[in-house]
């Protein structure tokens, strides 16, 4: 005897007691294997943890989350079975297929956060290393009444360096020029000396960030987002660094003193030179910490503009 198929009901699809529209409801922290192929290159495989969030109506309880994991899932591997070349077109591809499986929303948007390895060469004995920066890529699909959905996609890295503070380091080049008076030191050799010895200063360890969010079409090299971030500090720092190479860095850093806005500043002129072909409505975001060495609070600075107000301002 075959038993009756019972229709259980589907609560999530109820109007709520409360009709609040909500922002966002969704899952985050899913953890999946992303690998992304490079051209001329072998692939890298990408530990990365995604957020996925939809909008939610007025009328409706839920968002099926606990019954719609293992499709949200199957989003996300359905979109990664093939050659991934963008870690932030996956993102928009995810996003279109969300909006696909929740008829009901308006908004869908998947965040992706990965630990991502480059080699870099120490300053003066180039032996090679590994450094870790932290991959951003983001995206937001909005249904369209009339037109396609509209993908706004974002990329971006953030960067550790080393920043030397400008303001000590004057006043231990005027305290070096008193004490060399004392000694009876020529001007001639305390000038000499200034331009030979960077004076000492107190460090932080920077934390510098760029993310830029483009419309769909338009790809981003994530390489040069981490140069740019890197060389707007006072110096690099790496993970392996034999004597000669510390001494290299300590000088190159106390030779390029930075303030957090100087780096802020950099970073905005060095994204307008090298991004030329980024269309004006970009949206760049540039954050940089300080994480203060004498004192128990960091200095912060962030501009967020588009790419034709930086544009407009350093042109002037």
């Amino acid at each position: 005897m075959e038993l009756p198929v019972v229709s259980l009901p589907d609560v999530q699809a109820h109007k709520p007691e409360i009709p609040v529209n909500l922002t966002r409801v969704g899952v985050t922290n899913v953890k999946k294997l992303i690998e992304v192929t490079r051209k001329y290159k072998r692939p890298i495989v990408l530990i990365s943890t995604f957020d996925i969030f939809v909008d939610l109506p007025f009328n409706r309880k839920g968002a099926n989350l606990s019954r719609n994991f293992e499709a949200v899932d199957s989003v996300i591997e359905e979109a990664v079975r093939g050659p991934v070349y963008e870690v932030e077109e996956l993102c928009g591809a995810i996003s279109r297929k969300l909006l696909d499986r929740h008829e009901y929303a308006n908004r869908a948007e998947v965040r992706m956060r990965s630990e991502y390895v480059i080699k870099r060469k120490t300053p003066e004995a180039g032996a090679t290393c590994e450094e870790v920066v932290d991959m951003i890529a983001e995206a937001t699909a909005i249904r369209g009444k009339e037109t396609d959905t509209i993908v706004r996609k974002v990329i971006g890295a953030e960067v550790l360096g080393i920043t030397a503070c400008p303001c000590a380091q004057e006043i231990m080049r005027d305290r070096a020029i008193q004490v060399l008076e004392e000694l009876g030191v020529s001007d001639d050799v305390v000038r000499e000396f200034l331009q030979r010895v960077p004076m000492a200063t107190h460090n932080q360890r920077g934390r510098g960030a760029i993310t830029i969010e483009v419309h769909d079409g338009v790809n981003v090299p994530l390489d040069k987002i981490i140069r740019i971030v890197e060389e707007s500090m006072s110096a690099t720092v790496y993970e392996f660094l034999k004597r000669g190479d510390e001494a290299a860095l300590v000088n190159q850093a106390h030779r390029n003193p930075k303030f957090v806005e100087d780096c802020v500043r950099t970073m905005a002129q060095r994204v307008v030179e090298e991004f030329r072909e980024l269309p004006g409505d970009a949206l760049i975001t540039i954050k940089q910490i300080n994480e203060e060495s004498i004192h128990r609070h960091n200095a912060f600075a962030e501009r967020i503009a588009t790419m034709k107000e930086l544009r407009e301002e350093l042109s002037s």
